[in-house]
């Protein structure tokens, strides 16, 4: 969901998010652990694309895959300070933070019995990095061994105290080697091309996970069940159902319901359902942000540098914030309030058509003209894209910039996003894991989205220094001091304009228990219960 299409940042040193103003109402952060027949309804606006683990990168096949497969450190009972054991009972680390040596539990089965030992691992990893898919980025300069049945060892080129959080994402699942090689599954050099199991893992799961699926339509449901063969406890639900709805749709579905979860309805809305139902809310580690390509044979008005800041000067940021609406606030620039290094509310800009018109006057552009691509049919954290894209269009037409809005399904514009190919767009960020690089590290010159906005390493040499000492450094003070560093000057040089945090909720039914959300995957579902 973009970025739930983007691989992030590479290194974690240690769990420096906190987010702010997490409120649980009504919800356990533990489920019961009896199990039932009962079904568990979970209403989503999806974009889901695959189920292949590597090939996904969008957060509703995360949440398919948190459910079906196991990765060897995970997160538990929305507790997101640190990586605890899935399917490895323990680990440890070099000195160095090169060199990670995993134990696995031995009493594992995929869902057809077999036992899962390290050979699978290593199937799975190397799969991962070999298909060169979305996540695959996030095992650059790793290699992998698997010594005997239940060791794993991942080692780094270079020191990388990321790969605890790293490996968390469902992207790292460890599948079942065998099937997933008798169903044209490549773990080999040539896997990007040889590969040819994602038709398969798309209408069935090959991991150790508490569910497995049942059937999936990328359009409209996914279905999942209870896998008997799962080593931890049996879930509550043995049944979870994923309807792709819209938010209105939601909001009466689960105000009526029981046993069900709404996971799009606006956090200025959901207090408002009614009904037999329960609010947790949330701000979000998601950016909103604009897009401009660097590159002139894409645009001569887009990469001129004066237009852009024209436009960061021109928001008007809290109308902004009045249109999101539910608790929505304002960004300095690309890491979210709450974690480390986020620039203080002292250093935000704030509308100028003063000086943004002096920008659009040292451009030497005379009546610019932008075509803003943006889906329009995407309602994560609850942002209404259409009405957010019109009030951009009306601030930058108030200093001189007139803006066409080509809005369309999320499937259909993110194809020049993602190729580099747009010249000016509104899109949105979040995380693969959760660190402050894994934000900012993707916004700098050849990074993933520095490509797609047209800035090629090498653009500016500063900035590029800076992201590779705070790649490597360890120490939080270091670190912070580094992350202010590099959103000053990507503020001033880089073709993007940073603009708000959301605050989200999910509306669930009041009797469940062990509603907590993720913001990579969303929902646990084997952790929720009913009471």
């Amino acid at each position: 969901m973009l970025d739930h299409a983007r691989p992030a940042g590479r290194l974690f040193r240690g769990m420096a998010l906190a987010l702010a103003g997490v409120t649980l109402v009504a919800c356990s952060n533990s489920s019961t652990s009896s199990t039932s027949n009962a079904t568990l309804v979970v209403d989503d606006t999806f974009v889901l694309q695959t189920s292949d683990p590597a090939r996904t990168f969008d957060g509703d096949g995360a949440q398919i895959e948190r459910a079906c497969y196991d990765t060897l450190l995970t997160y538990k009972n929305g507790d997101l300070t640190k990586p605890v054991p899935d399917l490895a009972s323990s680990y440890t680390a070099s000195s160095d933070a090169t060199t990670y040596t995993f134990k696995l539990r031995s009493n594992v089965k995929f869902s057809d019995g077999t036992p899962v030992t390290s050979t699978d691992v290593l199937f799975s990893f190397n799969r991962l990095a070999n298909i060169k898919g979305n996540p695959s980025v996030l095992l650059d300069g790793m290699t992998f061994s698997a010594p005997d049945a239940f060791t794993f060892v991942i080692t780094s080129a270079k020191p990388n105290p990321a790969i605890p959080a790293i490996i968390t994402a469902p992207y790292m699942a460890i599948l079942n080697s065998k099937v997933v090689k008798a169903h044209g599954g490549s773990d080999g050099p040539d896997a990007k091309t040889s590969d040819q199991a994602q038709s398969y893992l798309d209408a069935n799961s090959a991991g150790s996970g508490p569910y497995v699926i049942v059937s999936e339509d990328k359009t409209t449901e996914v279905d999942l069940k209870a896998n008997p063969n799962y080593w931890g406890s049996q879930p509550y639900f043995q049944k979870i159902v994923i309807r792709n709805q819209t938010a209105a749709t939601q909001q009466i579905s689960v105000a009526k319901g029981q046993d069900e979860i709404a996971l799009n309805i606006p956090a200025s809305q959901a207090s408002s359902v009614g009904g037999n139902t329960a609010v947790s809310s949330f701000f979000v580690p998601y950016i909103w942000f604009l897009i401009f390509n660097d590159d002139p044979t894409i645009s001569s008005t887009t990469s001129n540098q004066h237009i852009q800041q024209a436009a960061r000067y021109a928001l008007d940021y809290s109308g902004i914030l009045n249109i999101v609406g539910g608790g929505a606030v304002q960004i300095g620039s690309a890491i979210p309030n709450g974690m480390l290094g986020a620039l203080p509310q002292s250093s935000f800009v704030h509308q100028d058509l003063g000086k943004a018109q002096s920008e659009l006057a040292a451009s030497g552009i005379s009546k610019p003209t932008l075509k803003m691509s943006y889906p329009n049919d995407l309602s994560l954290g609850g942002v209404n894209m259409v009405a957010v894209a019109q009030k951009i269009q009306s601030d930058l037409q108030a200093a001189g910039i007139t803006v066409t809005l080509e809005g369309g399904p999320v499937a259909t514009v993110v194809k020049d996003y993602l190729g580099g190919k747009e010249s000016f767009g509104f899109w949105l960020f979040s995380p693969d894991y959760l660190d402050p690089e894994g934000f900012i590290g993707d916004f700098l010159p050849g990074t993933l989205v520095g490509k797609r906005a047209g800035w090629p390493a090498g653009s500016d040499s500063q900035l590029e220094s800076l992201g590779s000492q705070v790649a490597t450094t360890a120490d939080p003070a270091q670190r912070a001091s580094l992350f202010t560093q590099i959103q000053t000057r990507l503020n001033d040089v880089g073709p993007f304009v940073f603009m708000f945090q959301p605050k989200d909720a999910v509306v669930s039914s009041k009797n469940l228990t062990g509603v907590t959300y993720n913001p990579v995957w969303f929902l646990t579902f084997s952790e929720i219960g009913s009471s």
